[in-house]
């Protein structure tokens, strides 16, 4: 029976196969203290340990590893690769076109974080700059692809990237079996997206929650009209790497298959990052924050009455410390007085 959407758990059991070997098995860690403040037994998957730091190399390596002659029998190589990025799929991509040998175009926005440009030039791509919008970023990764005759990788809607987030599913069943919910930050929606249709073609009874700031929050305004609703100007919210919107093919899986979206403030997400890194000795990136941030608030409290045992997916830690203007020392104000 084929899959009603871009990708089906074979897709996904398919990436595991894949990138075995080539990825690292993320640990999961556990915080008493976070699950007295949050009245829930949590279990981080950390992602942060990933290779570049992030969830994103499961998409981008297995996006890469079907574009290569040994997946395409007869299929060329690529020319190249290229993609648009906040930072973390440009890193990924980047790192898996140098492991196969292919030429990488990332285009990110000027106001990417630094270590995250720094990180995609470190691993030998061509980084292109544009402006802080999904229009921006689109336009100047097309005008690339036919530049360069290479194969566009898109971070979040491409069906290979997406069943290599989904891979993320597969490890939390095993290493946590008693796992009630997920709970996921979203952007584009590929780590969502990938995640719900491996978990509820294995495990229907856990629930899928999707986390995004309130200030980029077109995932739970596509949930709340049913129709997709893309952020109409670019978001301002410290979690960069969910300020993109969800697409055509994340969206009908995201619909049918998430649970519910959350939504959380600037504030929540400053305080849930700072309390990971207090209290786990985790120096994640805000964006990681925000699930976090989510089972913490009110709302969560309130449709999660039923579940007790809940994995946050801490997706990344690439975060660029010279930019912390919104760090302070507990008890103080943000310019030290």
């Amino acid at each position: 029976m084929s899959s009603p959407y871009c990708i089906s758990l074979a897709d996904v059991e398919a990436a595991q196969s894949s990138l075995h070997g080539l990825i690292h098995l993320t640990p999961i860690l556990t915080s008493s203290s976070l699950d007295k403040l949050a009245g829930h037994r949590l279990f981080f998957k950390c992602e942060l340990f990933q290779k570049t730091g992030s969830f994103k190399i499961r998409g981008a390596l297995n996006a890469v590893r079907s574009l290569v002659p040994a997946a395409q029998g007869d299929r060329e190589q690529p020319k190249a690769v290229v993609t648009h990025s906040s930072g973390n799929h440009g890193q990924a991509l980047a790192f898996a076109a140098k492991v196969e040998g292919i030429p990488a175009y990332v285009v990110v926005p000027r106001t990417a974080p630094l270590c995250k440009k720094a990180a995609i030039c470190s691993y030998g791509a061509r980084l292109i700059l544009c402006e802080p919008t999904d229009e921006s970023r689109m336009e100047v990764a097309a005008r690339t692809v036919q530049e360069k005759e290479g194969v566009m990788v898109h971070p979040n809607q491409d069906p290979a990237v997406i069943a290599g987030q989904g891979t993320i599913a597969l490890e939390v069943l095993q290493q946590v079996p008693q796992v009630n919910a997920l709970v996921v930050p979203v952007g584009g929606g590929g780590m969502v997206a990938g995640i719900a249709v491996a978990v509820k073609a294995l495990r229907p009874d856990i629930r899928v929650y999707a986390a995004e700031p309130c200030n980029a929050d077109d995932c739970y305004r596509s949930k709340v009209t049913g129709e997709l609703t893309p952020n109409r100007h670019p978001p301002d919210t410290i979690a960069d790497s969910v300020k993109t919107s969800i697409g055509p093919n994340t969206w009908p899986i995201i619909k049918d298959l998430v649970d519910d979206v959350l939504t959380v403030t600037e504030e929540e997400i400053q305080q849930a990052t700072q309390l990971v890194w207090e209290r786990m000795k985790l120096l994640i990136e805000p964006t990681a924050g925000v699930g976090v941030a989510a089972v913490l608030s009110e709302q969560f409290r309130s449709v999660s009455q039923e579940v007790k045992n809940i994995c946050i997916i801490l997706c990344g830690g690439n975060i660029d410390l010279g930019s912390l203007a919104w760090l302070s020392p507990p008890g103080k104000e943000a310019n030290g007085n």
